[in-house]
């Protein structure tokens, strides 16, 4: 009750503040700002902008590498929220898609049967998964952090909606991360103090939790500890 009464408020107030509260927004110049960033069609945009939108790409995969498990576990317990529709949402509206499924999924004990992975799902729990993703936002944030101009971006997020919301959803889901970390660690069966600690360092923890979490090992049929037997 009180994970969806947490994600349920942050979830309404966020909405509330994208749509009403966030700076005002000219619909044709962000248009184009976002074909140009689309397109890669960058000269004379601010690389801090061009790499957050492309982390804005890059995030919701971290998130697929984390839910599509959990909704693959959701399925095993009862649960009645496919993670699958909230996660692929994520790629056009980010943390309001995802805030939902965290306050509608059920909490999870450690002691679940956990069923077979497919191939899709192995891949995605895959380390080199996370290896992939770890190589990409190590480099996107090199450039923005590096060539980017700080001034530019501080009065672009004051004036422009788009520029201003991005920023508070990228943040957002940074900061929601380390919580999906630990409901994975549940699911694994990994109670080790580093993996958790580290993931509390914002991205990079969560990315290097991602290259060296355990294999997810399913139950054997006939265990005593499958809940289902």
């Amino acid at each position: 009750m009180a994970q969806r009464l947490i994600f349920g408020s942050i979830w309404v107030i966020f909405g509330i503040y994208a749509f009403w509260g966030a700076p005002p927004d000219d619909p044709e110049r962000t248009w184009e700002l976002i074909q140009r960033l689309i397109r890669f069609d960058i000269e004379g945009i601010n690389p801090l902008i061009v790499a957050e939108f492309n982390l804005m790409g890059v995030l919701p995969l971290v998130y697929w590498s984390l839910l599509f498990i959990d909704g693959h576990r959701q399925k095993a317990i009862g649960g009645k929220t496919p993670a699958w529709p909230f996660a692929a949402l994520m790629m056009g509206v980010g943390a309001l898609t995802l805030l939902p499924y965290l306050a509608l999924r059920k909490p999870l004990q450690g002691d679940e049967p956990i069923p077979p992975l497919n191939g899709n799902l192995a891949l995605w729990s895959s380390p080199w998964t996370g290896r992939i993703l770890t190589v990409v936002t190590l480099g996107l944030l090199g450039y923005g952090i590096t060539m980017g101009d700080w001034s530019n971006f501080w009065t672009q997020w004051q004036i422009s909606r788009f520029i201003h919301v991005m920023t508070l959803d990228f943040l957002l889901l940074v900061l929601v991360l380390p919580f999906v970390i630990t409901e994975d660690r549940v699911g694994r069966r990994s109670t080790g103090v580093p993996t958790w600690a580290i993931s509390l360092i914002p991205l990079l923890g969560s990315l290097a939790y991602l290259c060296a979490r355990p294999a997810v090992l399913p139950t054997p049929v006939g265990d005593p500890d499958d809940l289902n037997e």
